[in-house]
């Protein structure tokens, strides 16, 4: 009898504990620093509110986009930060004002130091005046000079000290970056729940030179001169039906474990757009969410939409456990099948589908006539970030859905 008083006594006092330490957690303002490669540090800002049941939620701040996260859990003076729909995750120990830990991906097995002080600071100090203004364009390589090079067209605007923008790939963008010109020294950064961006470069009037971080495990040098005429090549060119092949075919497993493949009844006689994605991808939540909001805004259109998914994770439970939780977050209504699990290698994935030319990109979006012919294949995604580009986008994508309902003579 004794013994158990002593235990409630015991877990009484763990739980006023945990009520002591979540009641103290300042709300308001904090700036945050992930340290990546060579002792760099990332910065990002973000908010920390507390709703009517006492939960906390976290806005997150990357330019125009905002982040939010209301997975945020405690254990004494531990916390946890769960990413919305990507598996990553923040943990650490915690003051009122201090969190110290780390970022996580358990599946790739990344580890990121994080610190994040309570208070209002600026994402990047400026020490001096902005030596030159890089607001245009900038046709940008990659591991320039070497076999790994790419080309990718950096869109920046400057006001003052502050810099927003993003680079543009021929797989995708870096999305929304943020930071500042500080003398003759650019600074830009992103964390979106998923990557952890940092550019950082020498100004000169007509040209950059620089080293891209991602997280503490790759690093790369880039070179960029100022060209409002660049542009990369066509989206929908890059990727394509080899020779010998006059159809898509796969046949991929649901969340049943049932195969599914076009010709399943399901799919005879309609129009189908195939998503090539991965739930950790955010170039993929982007082309997501606007698939999500389209289909919404259409109900009545017959077009069926179908996602393969390429996932990292370790195991097909934890594969499934990913796709699941994008499907919840983001309320995809169209089926995604499990393409491969364990990798995301694009060779690999290739192997998958060798009927394409390759596997460029994540995402790859297959658009796909009633007869099963492909029409078009669109290799990457211009999110929001990309400006013009995304609205040329979903001009070019509901075009094309137009020509492939008028064809199945749906409208």
């Amino acid at each position: 009898m004794k013994k158990n008083a002593v235990l409630i006594l015991l877990l009484t006092f763990f739980v006023l504990c945990c009520k002591e330490n979540k009641e103290i957690l300042q709300v308001g303002n904090w700036r945050a620093v992930m340290e990546v490669s060579e002792g760099q540090e990332l910065p990002f800002t973000f908010s920390l509110s507390k709703l009517e049941d006492g939960r906390y939620s976290m806005e997150m701040y990357n330019a125009d986009e905002t982040v939010v996260v209301d997975e945020i859990s405690f254990i004494a003076d531990t916390i946890k930060i769960q990413m919305p729909v990507f598996e990553g995750y923040i943990q650490g120990v915690f003051t009122e004002s201090q969190i110290t830990g780390n970022f996580i991906k358990e599946s790739l097995d990344r580890v990121v130091p994080f610190r994040a002080f309570h208070g209002e600071r600026e994402r990047f100090e400026v020490r001096q005046n902005p030596a030159e203004n890089i607001s245009g364009i900038w046709e940008t390589y990659f591991s320039p000079g070497t076999t790994d090079e790419y080309p990718a067209k950096g869109i920046f605007v400057q006001k003052g000290s502050q810099v927003t923008g993003t680079f543009r790939t021929t797989t995708g963008d870096y999305r929304y970056l943020e930071g500042v010109i500080d003398g003759d020294s650019m600074k830009l950064s992103a964390f979106d729940g998923a990557h952890v961006f940092l550019f950082t470069a020498k100004v000169f009037k007509d040209s950059l030179e620089g080293t891209f971080y991602s997280g503490n495990h790759f690093k790369e040098g880039f070179s960029a001169r100022r060209n409002e005429a660049f542009e990369l090549p066509d989206a929908n060119s890059l990727t394509f039906l080899k020779e010998g092949y006059e159809t898509f075919e796969f046949s991929f497993p649901n969340a049943k474990g049932e195969p599914v493949s076009l010709k399943d009844d399901a799919f005879a006689g309609k129009p189908v757009v195939i998503q090539i994605l991965g739930s950790w991808c955010p170039n993929c939540l982007d082309e997501t969410r606007f698939y999500v909001d389209y289909l919404k805004k259409n109900p009545e259109l017959d077009v069926q939409f179908l996602g393969l998914a390429f996932e990292y994770a370790k195991t097909e439970e934890g594969a499934w456990k990913s796709i699941d939780r994008l499907r919840k977050r983001i309320g995809v209504p169209y089926p995604i099948l499990l393409a491969q699990y364990g990798s995301s290698n694009k060779v690999k994935a290739n192997e998958k589908l060798p009927m394409l030319n390759h596997v460029l990109s994540y995402p790859t979006t297959i658009f796909i006539d009633k007869q099963g012919n492909v029409k078009k294949i669109h290799t990457g995604f211009n999110g929001p970030a990309t400006g013009k580009k995304y609205m040329d986008f979903k001009k070019d994508f509901e075009s094309t859905i137009s020509e492939l309902t008028k064809e199945a003579g749906s409208i």
